[in-house]
This record gives C-alpha cells, sequence and structure tokens, in this order.
C-alpha cells in the first residue's frame, strides 16, 4: 500500500449541506483535501500516469480535489478522503492486464455460420411466395 504523507495533503474546511440540525449551520465539517500528485515524491511516474488518464475529472490547477462530507464529524470526513485518496491510488497501482488476442475456434465459427443460415431460413419462411 502506497502511503501519502501528510504534508503533502492540504486540508480546507466548509459547511456541510444535508442532515444534522442546527449542527449544519455552526460547524465546519465538510473536507475538502487537496493533494498536489505532480510535485508527489510518493508515487512513480506510472503509477502517476495511470492516475492521471485514469482520474482527470479530479484534477484541478491545484492538484486533485476530493470531499467528503458524510459524517457530522470534521476528523471522520478528514479520515474518510483520506481513505477515498488512497482507494483511488490503490486502483491504479497495478498496471492493467495486456489484451491477448484470440481468434475464434473453428467450432465457433460453425455455430455462428449455422445460426445466420437458420435465421435466414426462418426469415426466408415468412416471405410471400410471388
Amino acid at each position: 500500500m502506497i502511503l501519502i504523507p501528510d504534508n503533502e495533503l492540504h486540508f480546507s474546511f466548509s459547511r456541510s449541506s444535508g442532515a444534522g440540525g442546527q449542527n449544519v449551520n455552526k460547524l465546519n465539517t465538510k473536507v475538502t483535501l487537496t493533494w498536489d500528485m505532480e510535485s508527489s515524491q510518493s508515487l512513480n511516474g506510472s503509477i502517476k500516469k495511470r492516475f492521471l488518464i485514469t482520474y482527470k475529472n479530479l484534477l484541478t490547477d491545484h492538484g486533485v480535489v476530493l470531499q467528503s462530507d458524510r459524517y457530522r464529524s470534521q476528523k471522520r470526513n478528514k479520515d474518510d478522503a483520506i481513505e477515498k485518496l488512497h482507494s483511488l491510488i490503490e486502483s491504479v497501482r497495478k498496471p492493467p492486464k495486456m489484451r491477448v488476442p484470440t481468434k475464434p475456434t473453428l467450432a465457433a465459427r460453425k455455430r455462428r455460420l449455422l445460426h445466420k443460415k437458420r435465421q435466414s431460413d426462418k426469415k426466408k419462411m415468412r416471405q410471400e411466395k410471388h
């Protein structure tokens, strides 16, 4: 598992929306995590490249931006945002397997042609005879 040092993560807090009663109106529980992936020393180049391709919608001029307002507690939302970031990184850590091109077997080709012939015959039977 790849861990990001705390000094690379920047947090900002704001008022959350949704349920919570007066808690929502008083406390800044929503967490916005910003991480400058480009200058991060935690990831190697290939992981950064896969992350950029896969999660380009999360990138801004400031870096990767994630938000969390699932919980009523600021600490739980902060932990949730960090957890989200780690799961995103973990999902692109391993390179995807290369596809090995294959050809259909002889039996599969015969089955396909037989099915096409049956369909053709079925539709010919429906046509009016002139």
